[in-house]
């Protein structure tokens, strides 16, 4: 049995792992350093998750992008990490923007400029090849940020308006006298029935394209069609808010007020999201059966 040589001892620790030790120590250091950065946004984005119910899905999404990475993962094995130092140019990006934030008072620059910062650390600690892999993913977490208020109200007014509208139809076509003052609805003369902000439907629609992002990112189908899905989540965003809305006033009519408010506030929200998911489902379904498969090349002759 042979002695290790005394002048070059065997290291205890190979090469490799301690090169895997020094990375995470330096990723470990970057991270801290962004948290610490950002904690006083991350803790008014958190917030704002509790009190908005418009928003409240933003804080789903950083868990359904772990999700997404770990779909990934075995793809993610066969890249080449090598940091890319483009990635310190978004993170000092990033920085400029929350200082714009912080001095203009504008906190949605603050909370995008979190989102760029991980971004840049992504492109930073694991370079190019693993972030083309996951850059869907990355962008995928903007849609945690609630949208600033100008767009915010540019949006939730309009969608309220027409939810009255559509709710206004739907309630006339089945029999019911509607008299509509802005955004009240006095059924058969005596049931006054406004329809709220709360009512616009701006909650379902963050929801829907929540959902209908990463379901197009989990099936293999072609880009046309994944874009179509996403964009498809507007119009069935409407569309159940404006079942909901429906379903609440005829409740008001026919049953009683504390019924439909139960219906609105409680078993409304459980059965759109299934219903929005199913109409996803037929949307792909569909996009089946439009596609034709392939002609295979006739043999040549012998």
């Amino acid at each position: 049995m042979s002695q290790p040589d005394p002048v070059n001892p065997v290291p205890t620790v190979s090469a490799g792992r301690a090169d895997i030790v020094r990375f995470a120590a330096f990723v470990a250091v970057l991270l801290g350093a962004l948290l610490w950065s950002f904690w006083p946004t991350l803790t008014e984005l958190y917030k704002d998750w509790q009190s908005d119910d418009n928003y409240s899905v933003g804080q789903l999404v950083p868990l359904a992008a772990i999700y997404l990475l770990w779909q990934e993962r075995h793809a993610l094995r066969g890249c080449t990490i090598r940091p890319c130092w483009w990635g310190i140019v978004l993170v000092l990006f990033a920085e400029a923007g929350r200082a714009f934030g912080l001095v203009y008072m504008y906190q949605s620059a603050e909370r995008y400029a979190f989102v760029l910062a991980i971004i840049g650390v992504a492109l930073l600690v694991c370079g190019t090849q693993v972030w083309r892999r996951v850059q869907w993913i990355l962008l995928f977490l903007f849609l945690m940020v609630p949208l600033p208020g100008k767009i915010h109200n540019l949006i939730s007014g309009p969608l309220q308006t027409h939810a009255t509208t559509g709710a206004v139809y739907w309630l006339e076509l089945l029999g019911n006298t509607v008299t509509r003052e802005g955004n009240v609805m006095v059924l058969n003369g005596t049931v006054p029935i406004a329809v709220a902000e709360a009512c616009s439907g701006l909650r379902m629609l963050t929801a829907f394209v929540v959902v209908g992002s990463v379901l197009a990112y989990s099936i293999r189908r072609p880009r046309w069609q994944k874009a179509m899905l996403v964009i498809s989540t507007v119009p069935i965003a409407i569309a159940c808010n404006l079942v909901r809305l429906v379903t609440t006033a005829m409740l008001f009519l026919h049953v009683g007020s504390e019924a439909a408010e139960r219906f609105f506030h409680d078993f409304a929200g459980v059965t759109m999201m299934p219903l929005a998911i199913g109409l996803l489902l037929a949307e792909l379904w569909i996009f089946s059966r439009l596609v034709l498969p392939e002609e295979q090349p006739a043999p040549a002759p012998a």
